[in-house]
């Protein structure tokens, strides 16, 4: 160990050892003399047992890592001590992961495009929300009509196709209407049923939340058991590779939530803030946190958040690289991550104490160079992209110096996290693009449509597992199409089943009615005039059943299904 001498006790052993004699006989021959500099280091040597003060952070660990690397290594504000070189005797840690793609379970259960959906918007969530949203609409609606699997699936399903046609902004009446609408909107259920399906679909009882938020601390309490069911299907139905990604997405909403957060990174700037960890090669959502920040005002902040969002969300990812912003990266992170047999590789803030001041110098740096600090866990990097900028990654993974060729010079560690880090933005990107949200006030609806573009992507990508040839040679809009078959799928049972009521079959009716009446000469022009405006010039495809005249809509009258029996 390296201890701290005074000078005058050392000279007074000097001059000890000169009285006694053992000098003169140390320098009897000219060849085995040393100089006076030699015999001054000398007597500076401590012994075993000396009481001299030790050096400030010469504790245990120091000892050992000077033992290992021997030679001086650089010590951090926590007292960690880093070493410049490292050490051979510390292999590569590879992942290890044996069983990745999608799981047996999930493959003995999907048979069609639907069943992949089907496995996380299950049968069990569907009766919870038939349930809450039976008893909303008895209490708001006197002429209220239950609602069953079939019509809530028809329901989800526009909602998938609404976002087919990327009509998020667009009004429903639009959607539903003769000349912009979509005929496949009508024909699966009223305007006026979505409307009202929309506007009572529940998650829960909303008389009893207050006392569940009050007794649980729960804000979550609207969506809490639709969104536990839902949540704990996503790892049954897909094993990640080798790489995960851990990083934030906000789901857009501007209304009333007590743990609305701002971020303005993101596109939707403010909304809710949700945990994720996607694998990479493939973003799939294989777990989810949402953030439901304090629980009360009073409450102090949270310490060691990001560490404990991490480890929940990897909780059986052994074996796997996981990849992290600076929000999470710690070298205390790292090597919890590491007795589960998890790998670390993400930035890490300047402020950590864990890091040494050796790594934060930029002056004297030159442009793309690199400097590595090595501990027997960790190693961490230092990168200039270009003047006063500074990039600190921090990895269990890689333990050498190791620097790809190219005009860059970027260490191996930054080129593995660039390769990792956007799995969960893109999926964020992916769910955005054809994505079944609405405008609404209500965050519980706002976050339950996230559930549903989740699913739809996470269905996707269990559906190219067991059929990757699926439409190969229009690859470049093979989710639309996913989309697209996936929502015509569910409301065609409730269009079948709207087909065989009264008012559907006096359409049908009505139809053959027109078909029989002998076109005349100015009947064979697909529009006409209304015949009952006079000195208007409108034109109109609608024919009166009864006459076969052409007539405008201010001049028809709508019959019910039992009137016109």
């Amino acid at each position: 160990m390296r201890r701290r001498f005074n000078v005058n006790e050392a000279l007074e052993v000097f001059q000890q050892l000169e009285e006694e004699g053992e000098s003169a006989s140390s320098s009897s021959t000219d060849d085995s003399s040393c100089s006076d500099e030699e015999a001054e280091d000398q007597a500076f040597t401590p012994g075993p047992d000396s009481g001299e003060e030790m050096e400030e952070g010469s504790d245990e660990e120091v000892v050992a890592a000077e033992e290992r690397w021997d030679h001086p290594l650089w010590q951090s504000k926590s007292g960690i001590a880093w070493s410049p070189t490292p050490d051979t005797r510390i292999p590569f840690r590879a992942p290890d992961v044996r069983h990745c793609g999608i799981t047996r379970l999930a493959v003995s259960y999907i048979q069609t495009i639907e069943d992949s959906f089907d496995f996380f918007l299950t049968t069990t969530i569907l009766d919870v929300i038939i349930k809450y949203t039976n008893i909303e609409g008895r209490r708001k609606y006197d002429d209220w009509t239950d609602v069953d699997r079939v019509e809530l699936r028809a329901l989800f399903g526009l909602l998938i196709l609404a976002g087919v046609h990327r009509s998020r902004g667009e009004s429903s009446a639009s959607l539903w209407g003769e000349e912009t609408g979509r005929p496949i909107f009508r024909a699966t259920m009223s305007l006026g049923r979505f409307h009202m399906l929309t506007a009572t679909l529940r998650f829960d009882d909303r008389l009893t939340r207050a006392a569940r938020r009050l007794v649980q601390q729960d804000k979550l309490a609207p969506l809490r058991e639709v969104w536990d069911l839902w949540a704990a299907r996503l790892p049954l139905a897909y094993n990640p590779g080798e790489d995960v990604c851990v990083d934030e997405q906000l789901v857009g909403f501007r209304g009333r939530c007590n743990f609305k957060q701002y971020m303005p990174s993101k596109p939707a700037k403010y909304g809710i803030k949700l945990w994720v960890v996607c694998d990479v090669a493939t973003s799939y959502a294989w777990g989810i946190i949402p953030y439901l920040g304090k629980t009360t005002r009073d409450a102090p902040a949270e310490r060691g958040q990001g560490k404990r969002v991490v480890l929940e969300l990897t909780e059986g990812l052994s074996g796997r690289t996981v990849t992290t912003d600076n929000f999470f990266t710690s070298l205390v992170l790292g090597e919890e991550l590491l007795k589960k047999k998890i790998c670390l590789v993400g930035t890490v803030r300047r402020n950590k104490p864990e890091l040494p001041p050796q790594l934060l110098q930029m002056k004297s740096r030159a442009v793309l160079s690199s400097l590595f600090g090595f501990t027997s866990t960790a190693t961490a990097v230092s990168y200039i992209p270009k003047r006063r900028r500074n990039v600190l990654l921090l990895s269990t993974k890689h333990h050498q110096v190791q620097i790809q060729e190219g005009p860059q010079q970027k260490p191996t560690v930054i080129i593995d996290y660039n390769r990792c880090k956007g799995a969960v933005d893109n999926l964020d990107k992916l769910v955005a693009t054809y994505s079944c949200r609405r405008k609404t006030r209500r965050w519980p609806m706002s976050l339950f449509c996230n559930m549903l573009d989740v699913s739809a992507y996470n269905a996707l990508v269990l559906w190219l597992s067991v059929e990757p040839a699926w439409n190969q040679q229009k690859r470049s809009i093979r989710r639309r199409l996913f989309l697209q078959e996936l929502g015509t799928s569910m409301v065609r049972p409730a269009q079948a089943r709207r087909t065989r009521l009264p008012r559907s079959s006096s359409a049908a009716a009505l139809l053959e009615v027109q078909q029989q009446v002998e076109p005349g000469p100015a009947q064979e022009q697909t529009k006409k005039r209304c015949h009952l405006c006079r000195g208007k010039r409108s034109v109109h495809a609608r024919f009166c059943h009864a006459c076969g005249q052409a007539v405008c809509k201010e001049h028809s009258t709508v019959v019910c299904s039992a009137c016109s029996c």
